[in-house]
């Protein structure tokens, strides 16, 4: 508990400064100096590997209207917006694991240039509002 909402604030601190156009983002100094050492490094280096390599086989530049551009702070809007929906789902267990689908595959669409993955993410969206409106409705 509680924990989903540190993240949302996470996101929303990133998200919010894509929003407004900065090209690198202000982080707090205390995660920064965050550290890992290098054996859990190679370890989930090595763990990553195939799955990484599954999904660089999926990911291509397409549908680049959706991620360049205005859509980029389009984007950023649907990342907090998702964000938003975290809060009321910490009562449920497991409630945030479609908030987290739907961050995650919006920021590899990102990066990716996968306009494909954005509209995945934008399903996972919908369907946490479906998910609000019927807890909360």
């Amino acid at each position: 508990p509680g924990l989903p909402s540190v993240f949302a604030v996470m996101v929303t601190l990133i998200a919010g400064q894509l929003l407004v156009g900065r090209r690198h983002f202000w982080l707090p100094q205390w995660l920064l100096q965050r550290t890992a050492s290098r054996s859990k490094y190679d370890r989930a280096l090595a763990l990553l590997k195939r799955p990484a390599a599954f999904v660089d086989r999926l990911l291509r530049p397409r549908l680049k209207f959706l991620t360049q551009g205005l859509a980029v702070r389009g984007n950023a809007l649907l990342c907090i917006a998702i964000a938003a929906t975290m809060p009321p789902l910490e009562i449920i267990p497991f409630g945030n694991t479609t908030a987290g689908a739907a961050l995650s595959v919006l920021g590899v669409g990102m990066m990716a240039r996968d306009g494909l993955m954005i509209l995945l993410a934008i399903l996972f969206f919908l369907s946490l509002l479906f998910l609000i409106s019927r807890i909360w409705l």
